[in-house]
């Protein structure tokens, strides 16, 4: 079947999808080189060889507030996407995440018959169930990362493969080399608290302000306390202290962590396989978090709860995210010998045993390549 295929269209809208399409790009190259991907990307789907032809640093806006701000440019792009996936008849579709732009797209394409697969499925088990129907009449193909998330899929009606977690492929065990270490002039025992704000530029501006107040908190309760920001290249923070280690990806940085400050999202089940005790904060605009308390339908913003059913770290939303909050739980999580540290790693290792095992991307690429491509 691989040699049906010449040519993939590829959609993708934010940092963490440009990372994984990359991942599944290079196993889906593994199977037939001679494919050819062009779509829209980031610097990831670049260097695995995919003609991307809008950047991801164009597109990567999040919540209602903010796609209402960025609308006109946003259809643009979707408008020129339809235009460029008329002229270059991919054989196949395969669009990563980012539900407001794909599904839209899906609406405006689903006319073309070209197989579509979706990968990293919608929320729809959080909100907007009403979209199911759609995806059902309009989608081939259903890959999801989440063991729940498929059953969920599944007893809609919408049959759903799961190859496993994206981040099962990725190694957390602490570098025996120390390389990090040696660059940032760390000693093996020091302790290193992990600031993880969020890789969109709202984010930054709603979560930095109240991380680097509890820095400093911090380094007057503990003076040995190291600190490292990851920073995403795609966005601005002012105001970082000289003694803060910037880093550009979490994952060296998460060998060596001994506690983390996060945003909400993927990274928070980057800190679970690393066994890194982590505080979820999030902050949006009033108004993007009314229409999700209204229409949301889960009880844990992180995926780390949702993945374990039950809270087992800390979520600080919204008036709740201060400071004065953040303290006590990461005090007893940057305290070597604290009980709660101990349990959480502890269901941590839980987390990773529902999750399954490495080799995901060549499974899903597998799964891809081998579907009876022309179905729907």
């Amino acid at each position: 079947m691989s040699d049906k295929i010449s040519t993939f269209f590829i959609s993708v809208g934010e940092p963490s999808g440009d990372i994984h399409a990359a991942k599944l790009v290079l196993s889906l190259k593994k199977i037939s080189p001679n494919i050819k991907f062009i779509g829209n990307g980031g610097d990831k789907m670049i260097e695995a060889g995919v003609n991307v032809k809008h950047h991801i640093d164009t597109m990567s806006v999040m919540g209602f507030v903010e796609v209402l701000k960025n609308y006109n440019r946003l259809s643009k792009i979707l408008n020129e996407t339809v235009s460029e996936i008329k002229i270059s008849r991919p054989d196949k579709i395969l669009l990563v995440d980012y539900p407001g732009f794909n599904l839209r797209l899906v609406k405006k394409i689903k006319n073309l018959d070209i197989p579509i697969t979706y990968f990293i499925l919608p929320q729809t088990w959080a909100w907007r169930e009403n979209r199911i129907l759609f995806m059902k009449e309009t989608i081939s193909d259903f890959i999801s990362i989440f063991p729940f998330e498929t059953n969920w899929y599944n007893s809609k009606g919408l049959k759903t493969y799961y190859p496993g977690h994206p981040f099962l492929d990725d190694e957390y065990k602490r570098d025996e080399n120390n390389l990090f270490l040696e660059k940032h002039n760390l000693k093996n025992d020091d302790s290193l608290l992990v600031l993880l704000p969020g890789s969109r530029q709202q984010e930054i501006n709603n979560h930095w302000p109240i991380f680097l107040k509890t820095v400093f908190s911090l380094k007057d309760k503990l003076p040995s306390l190291r600190f490292c920001l990851v920073k995403s290249s795609n966005v601005n923070i002012k105001n970082i202290p000289d003694f803060i280690i910037i880093e550009s990806s979490a994952n060296n940085v998460l060998k060596h962590g001994t506690a983390a400050i996060s945003s909400s999202g993927t990274v928070n089940l980057e800190c679970a396989l690393a066994e890194i005790p982590t505080i979820v904060c999030y902050k949006t605009s009033y108004i993007n978090w009314m229409i999700f308390k209204i229409f949301g339908k889960i009880d844990f913003i992180s995926i780390v709860n949702l993945i374990a059913e039950e809270r087992i770290i800390p979520e600080l939303i919204q008036s709740e995210m201060t400071s004065k909050k953040i303290l006590p739980p990461l005090l007893e999580y940057l305290s070597l010998s604290s009980k709660k540290r101990k349990e959480t790693i502890e269901k941590y290792k839980n987390i990773k045993i529902k999750l399954g095992s490495p080799g995901v991307f060549d499974r899903a690429a597998k799964h891809v390549i081998s579907k009876k491509d022309y179905e729907k």
